[in-house]
């Protein structure tokens, strides 16, 4: 999960350079957690993101997620390869332009 954890937080720092009309922000903080559902052969992953800017890092979250999932299958690929990577999602946010948001189905 180290390998997932580091390259889910250098996505989160270059999304702006992956997603078209993302500008580069200062990011003040990117954290990365694994929860792993053995019953389920799942691995729930939480990235939270922190600017001191004026603006959301939805996008660099949600990055860091995708990556980081990505990351595992590329580790675990010749154990299964039909792994599914799924249900990415902005759970909650909070400042930016759009102001706080919390999804309704948020476990």
């Amino acid at each position: 999960m180290g390998v997932a954890q580091v390259a889910g937080i250098m996505a989160a720092k270059q999304t702006w350079q992956l997603i078209p009309m993302c500008h580069p922000l200062l990011l003040t903080g990117v954290d990365i957690g694994f929860t792993i559902d053995e019953a389920a052969s799942a691995v729930d992953i939480v990235a939270t993101v922190r600017t001191t800017g004026k603006t959301g890092v939805e996008m660099e979250a949600l990055t860091a997620v995708s990556v980081a999932a990505l990351t595992i299958y590329d580790m675990a690929k010749a154990v299964d390869k039909g792994m599914v990577v799924e249900y990415v999602r902005l759970t909650a946010k909070s400042g930016g332009k759009s102001g706080n948001y919390v999804r309704s189905d948020h476990d």
